[in-house]
């Protein structure tokens, strides 16, 4: 099954970079809260790869949405079955506030530009009304509420709460297309950015991310990481620790700075950072954002395959942020 998996990663890959986009695969580091970062212009998601949806828990779903957050980036996971029942392609699923969708209908969005029409929810599958245009086109027809319901084959209420934006089940949707002879559903926007991540409307609500302000210090039962975390706290970073995540940290400047530096921050030993390091390097890359791995042991060379690497000791005699990041451009490539 982990076969198959990796190969349906790679096949995702593939038809991303197709399309234009630059992607990094993070799916070597286990386990991992995604599996693939890709970026085409100002647009990053966060890809998931599962074969049964139902295995996606709320603490996963949670980290993926912390990290949607923090980029910020667009989360989907993309899968193939539920339970013993296969997606349907077009259709929008959702667990945790977690879009999901077949591999399918990603390739369709990404390649062609066709969005998916409809969304799974309790009791079906549905398709979100564009009201103003029902009932323009009611109206066109001189058609009443009544006269609409049968149609539709639903009640006067439905109507007037299609009218007012509200999702009908497919065969609703399709009875009324079928007598208008033009579509009234509205796309379901997969890969529209929202300040707190969340399923699109009619799926279940995220908790989203907390803020800044409410976040409590940066801890760690490891003493090297929270060596690590104290020192970048020191320096006015914040720091929010990652959990079965590429790095250890996001780190970052706070709100209030004019311009955001992240610093994606990994934590380990030498053999860690050698195995780390090229994906890391790639995942800066997509990303647009600077990384760093930092390591007890003294440092042989400023950087392995181009990923920055500090020992904690060198991390200790920096003063700020600014001689931080210096060091950190200094390296990359190197």
């Amino acid at each position: 099954m982990e076969r198959a998996r990796d190969r349906s990663i790679q096949h995702i890959r593939d038809l991303l970079e197709e399309s234009g986009f630059y992607v990094s695969d993070a799916h070597g580091i286990r386990p991992s809260s995604f599996d693939l970062a890709a970026r085409r212009d100002s647009l990053l998601i966060l890809i998931k790869v599962l074969k049964n949806i139902d295995t996606l828990s709320r603490e996963e779903a949670n980290r993926l949405a912390e990290l949607g957050g923090l980029f910020p980036a667009i989360i989907v996971v993309v899968g193939e079955t539920s339970g013993a029942s296969e997606l349907e392609p077009g259709v929008v699923y959702s667990r945790y506030g977690i879009p999901i969708v077949r591999e399918e209908t990603l390739a369709d969005l990404v390649q062609k530009g066709i969005p998916p029409f409809l969304l799974s929810a309790p009791g079906g599958i549905f398709a979100r009304i564009d009201g103003a245009l029902l009932r323009a086109l009611r109206e066109e027809r001189g058609l009443s509420l009544g006269a609409m319901a049968q149609i539709a084959g639903v009640s006067r209420h439905s109507i007037q709460l299609y009218e007012e934006g509200g999702g009908a089940e497919v065969v609703v949707v399709q009875r009324v297309e079928a007598y208008f002879g033009e579509p009234v559903a509205l796309p379901v926007n997969l890969l529209e950015r929202r300040t707190s991540p969340r399923a699109p409307e009619g799926a279940e609500e995220s908790a989203g991310t907390p803020k800044e302000a409410d976040r409590p210090p940066a801890r760690s039962s490891d003493p090297l990481r929270a060596n690590v975390f104290a020192r970048l706290q020191g320096m006015g970073w914040d720091v929010v620790p990652t959990v079965r995540a590429p790095f250890d940290a996001f780190t970052r400047t706070p709100e209030e700075e004019r311009v955001r530096e992240i610093l994606l921050t990994a934590i380990g030993n030498l053999r860690a950072a050698h195995h780390r390091a090229e994906m890391l390097r790639e995942l800066a890359r997509v990303t647009e954002q600077h990384a760093m791995f930092v390591v007890a042991d003294p440092v042989p060379r400023p950087s392995i395959d181009g990923l920055p690497v500090l020992s904690v000791h060198e991390l200790a005699r920096t003063r700020d942020r600014d001689e931080l990041l210096d060091a950190i451009e200094q390296r990359e490539g190197s």
